[in-house]
């Protein structure tokens, strides 16, 4: 069966963010024909779209996985409901938590509901930073190494709370 290495962002801002993601690595790891291979520090973050929300923890875990990457969407969508998420709000405000796709193995992939690589990712310091973490000589998809990317964030706001296990 064949297996395939995927980037996964973990983001959380209210009810006790640093537990639901870190509860949310084993969540992950529990999906069936997956396994949880590395995971990054937390990182507490300024809010991205509006101002009037509590800071975010964010997190990014390497996994293995069968699933095909709509399934593995399905399962994280799962946990996301299954931790309270409610997807009835604004784009880009308070979640409890938040897991997104960012790269599956080397494909590219644009359907309605699922976009790898994750779009604007690589603007992204709460995602960059801890994808560098643990992935410190990957080669982005634009054949570029992550190490240019991280080095053109605003690393404004960024703080580092825990390292990985």
């Amino acid at each position: 069966m064949h297996k395939e290495h995927v980037y996964i962002g973990l983001g959380s801002n209210l009810e006790n963010p640093t537990k639901l993601v870190t509860e949310a690595f084993e969540a992950i790891a529990g999906i069936e024909d997956t396994r949880v291979l590395k995971t990054s520090s937390l990182y507490a973050s300024k809010p991205m779209g509006p101002q009037d929300q509590p800071d975010y923890i964010n997190a990014v875990c390497l996994i293995e996985t069968a699933l095909k990457p709509h399934s593995l969407l399905k399962q994280l969508q799962r946990i996301e409901l299954e931790n309270g998420r409610d997807r009835s709000g604004r784009r880009w405000g308070a979640r409890t938590l938040d897991l997104d796709i960012l790269l599956y193995g080397s494909q590219k992939i644009k359907t309605a509901d699922l976009t790898v690589p994750h779009i604007g990712m690589a603007d992204r310091e709460f995602v960059m930073v801890p994808l560098f973490e643990i992935a410190p000589s990957m080669v982005m998809p634009d054949g570029k190494p992550i190490s240019h990317w991280v080095a053109n964030c605003s690393l404004d706001g960024l703080k580092r709370l825990r390292t990985s296990n």
